[in-house]
């Protein structure tokens, strides 16, 4: 009897024995620094007191990181503070809003307009998505973004089902099964499991690295032929629906409000991808019913097209089938109708180069309509405006968004489609040209100058030339881009108020102050009400700074004048005619340092 137990015992240490003996390796790997972390955020660097997304986390997802896509650096508080909406973003590259980037994404184009409406909310809007990624990624992403104290989460996703990473058609596929997929992303977090990975990959032959001369696109598109109907067909659909189904949930059960986008692509203006004599056919019916100016049967024939499609690069009907199920199926869960927005824009109401760059992705314009599908679906959230309410042609006219961002992003869609699945050959004759604009972009599209380097850059020399116009659109850009330095909110608010657009200068003044209340800013918001003559406005925030600051004998000083001039204003409204009155009144604006208002009185 004692022998069997000693031999049960044995062999119970020798199988726990390689198994302890990895998490030995495991903890060391991690103890000596080995490794990524692949969480979603990480302490930014630069400041500890924020959180940022981590370049690593995307790594689980490709089988290849060499193909491996980062998104981008938006820092949110740590502490998340009073009056603070926050705002997180999932989906795929136009959801990043790809070819812009930057400000071209919708939910910087949602971000600008209710900061303007809502200037008593501090809104934090951080954006997760990636390229060339699905619903695996979005459902991983927006399980830890609860985490974090969202009031929303707005997601919009469904184009890359097939080839984005994990895809049933692309080179990371790693199988149909859920319980698998899974098991090989948790361990990918490990070290050990990274030290093979880098171990094998030494050993990878040179001729298997990514190829150069292949886009994005094409490395991940492994089976270029998925046909409609068939089992992988249906099981990017199965894929899609339960992934999403798992993130509604998540989300529902904790009471956030999800806002989910049905998807847009392009319909007119988009042959088929794939080599597919029936979709060909469709594609040639679409046409010669369009030109005949039968746009409903024109548009059943363009959109059948698109579904026979084999090479699946938009997402065909019954992904949004599944959204509006979805968006039916949870209280949460709200849709957001980018169809109805877009179509509308398109004069027949076919999906085309209206608002779409080439596929899938929208123009600035088009990116400028989905954020008005998302801000529609979103107005309960917020009540009535306290700011200025922005309507859309406002929005259109006054977003940050330059003629380099316009450039950069069609020489971007140009070198795109010169190449596969597109294979359109840029102009034989075209030239980039030699304006500031068009330079700043070309450098821009091949890499040779940062986003940030060539909007400064553009805002020097507009600055140099007397452009104001222009470097408001630069400063306000990079301002969105870095919402936490006052510095560019004061210079948008000096050029807003010289440009005479005073409800402008005074949010952006505002703005800086209430990041930093710091006197050399509550100096400039003060100088502002004065120079546009509203004393009034300038003793309240006085009073609110004196509050803070009881002990600052210059504020007790500026409190004075302003209390003079206020009651000379009004003598003055009693007695309209008395030029003793007006000239008292531009003496005191004159001593306060806001000559402007002095003029109107003199």
């Amino acid at each position: 009897m004692g022998n069997r137990r000693r031999t049960r015992l044995f062999k119970a240490i020798a199988l726990c024995l390689p198994i302890l003996l990895l998490l030995v390796v495991e903890l060391l790997l991690r103890l000596f620094g080995y490794g990524h972390d692949t969480s979603l955020f990480i302490r930014y660097p630069d400041d500890p007191r924020y959180w940022v997304m981590n370049k690593y986390a995307s790594a689980l997802y490709f089988s290849d990181t060499a193909n491996a896509t980062r998104g981008s650096i938006e820092p949110f508080a740590v502490q998340k503070a009073t009056n603070t909406f926050r705002v997180f973003v999932l989906g795929e590259s136009t959801t990043a809003g790809y070819p812009y980037f930057h400000n071209g994404s919708f939910d910087r184009w949602l971000q600008f307009r209710l900061m303007h409406e809502h200037p008593e909310l501090h809104f934090e809007f951080i954006n997760v998505s990636l390229t060339a990624v699905n619903s695996w990624t979005v459902l991983d992403f927006g399980r830890q973004v609860l985490q974090y104290q969202p009031d929303a989460v707005l997601v919009y996703t469904g184009h890359n089902e097939y080839y984005g990473a994990l895809g049933i058609g692309s080179t990371s596929h790693i199988a149909n099964s859920r319980l698998l997929v899974r098991t090989v992303l948790t361990m990918r977090r490990l070290r050990l499991v990274q030290l093979l990975g880098s171990f094998f990959s030494a050993f990878r032959p040179s001729g298997a690295s990514p190829d150069a001369r292949e886009n994005l696109l094409q490395r991940m598109a492994a089976d270029q032929r998925i046909v409609y109907g068939s089992a992988a067909y249906e099981a990017g659909i199965r894929q899609f629906r339960d992934n999403m189904e798992e993130l509604c949930r998540l989300v529902d059960a904790k009471g956030i409000p999800l806002f989910l986008s049905n998807l847009v692509s392009n319909e007119k203006d988009q042959p088929p991808l794939g080599e597919d004599s029936a979709a060909r056919r469709e594609f040639t019916f679409g046409d010669s019913a369009y030109r005949a100016c039968d746009y409903g049967v024109a548009r059943r024939h363009y959109i059948q097209a698109k579904e026979v499609d084999p090479l699946r690069f938009r997402a065909p009907a019954a992904i949004d089938s599944e959204i509006l199920r979805l968006c039916a199926g949870y209280p949460h869960v709200h849709l957001v109708d980018a169809q109805k927005f877009l179509r509308g824009a398109s004069p027949t109401g076919i999906l085309g180069r209206e608002t779409l760059l080439e596929h899938v992705h929208p123009n600035l314009y088009g990116y400028a309509l989905l954020s008005e599908a998302f801000y529609t679906s979103m107005q309960g959230l917020f009540g009535a405006a306290t700011g200025s309410k922005m309507s859309f042609d406002e929005l259109l006219a006054k977003m940050p968004v330059t003629a380099v961002d316009s450039l950069n992003g069609a020489y971007t869609i140009m070198m795109l489609k010169s190449r596969w699945p597109f294979h359109e050959p840029i102009p034989a004759g075209f030239k980039r040209g030699n304006t500031v604009q068009e330079q700043l972009a070309g450098a821009i599209a091949v890499g040779r100058l940062s986003w940030l380097d060539a909007t400064n850059e553009l805002y020097t020399l507009s600055m140099r030339t007397g452009d104001k116009r222009t470097a408001l659109k630069a400063v306000g850009a990079v301002l969105l881009e870095h919402p936490s330095n006052t510095r560019y909110a004061l210079y948008a608010g000096r050029l807003s108020f010289e440009l005479r657009e005073d409800s402008d200068a005074v949010f952006y003044f505002k703005l800086a102050y209430t990041a930093d209340p710091s006197p050399a800013n509550l100096q400039s918001l003060y100088l502002l009400y004065m120079k546009l003559d509203q004393p009034g406005q300038a003793s309240s925030w006085l009073d609110s700074a004196m509050a803070r600051q009881p002990d600052d004998a210059r504020l007790g000083s500026l409190k004075s004048l302003t209390g003079l001039i206020i009651r000379l204003k009004a003598q003055l409204a009693a007695s309209p005619g008395d030029k003793t009155l007006s000239r008292q009144l531009a003496l005191y604006y004159h001593e306060a340092g806001a000559d402007e208002a002095a003029e109107r009185y003199r």
